[in-house]
């Protein structure tokens, strides 16, 4: 009776090992692939709604907030103003809010417009939504929105609509 309760201590010990392990290296890996997803995002070119390329290049040693949305998610509509807010507070402490769009550049033209965007939008294709997994979204949903530290590394994703006191909340640590 003794030696079954040992057998069994030791059976259920080596299993915890063996999930800890496992865990362990799921966790590394997830890490990984979102660190190898951020250094693709940093080097991103895609068109703005005028159809010009443009570079995520261009705003390195800035904190960057990538906002992926689209005109006809509800969500998206809600935080833009919050967005348009924040950068007009934050850009001289280093900030750039960038929006990037899947959907068309006519419809993002007229959206930019009406809400009066002060940042500057991408065009992307729907095959941006794989990026987005690799960066943590696995629902696949919008909006979707990654902090980049001035580094270029991610310091946060946020999968839904986020509030305006949240998102200032994340980035005031990264623009002191």
């Amino acid at each position: 009776m003794v030696k079954r309760a040992f057998l069994v201590v030791v059976v259920a010990l080596a299993a915890a090992a063996a999930g800890s392990s496992f865990y362990s290296h799921q966790r590394a890996s997830l890490a990984s692939s979102a660190e190898r997803a951020a250094v693709r995002l940093v080097h991103l070119s895609l068109p703005d709604p005028a159809g010009r390329l443009q570079s995520l290049t261009q705003w390195q040693g800035r904190v960057l907030v990538l906002n992926f949305w689209a005109t006809w998610c509800a969500p998206c509509r809600e935080e833009i103003p919050g967005l348009v807010r924040l950068q007009r507070r934050f850009a001289s402490n280093g900030l750039q809010i960038i929006g990037i769009a899947i959907d068309s550049p006519s419809k993002v033209r007229a959206f930019t417009r009406e809400f009066e965007i002060n940042y500057p939008l991408m065009v992307g294709e729907v095959e941006l939504i794989d990026l987005t997994r690799q960066l943590g979204n696995r629902a696949s949903g919008l909006p979707f929105t990654v902090i980049l530290d001035r580094s270029g590394k991610i310091a946060n994703v946020h999968l839904g609509g986020i509030s305006e006191e949240e998102l200032a909340r994340q980035l005031r640590p990264l623009l002191s």
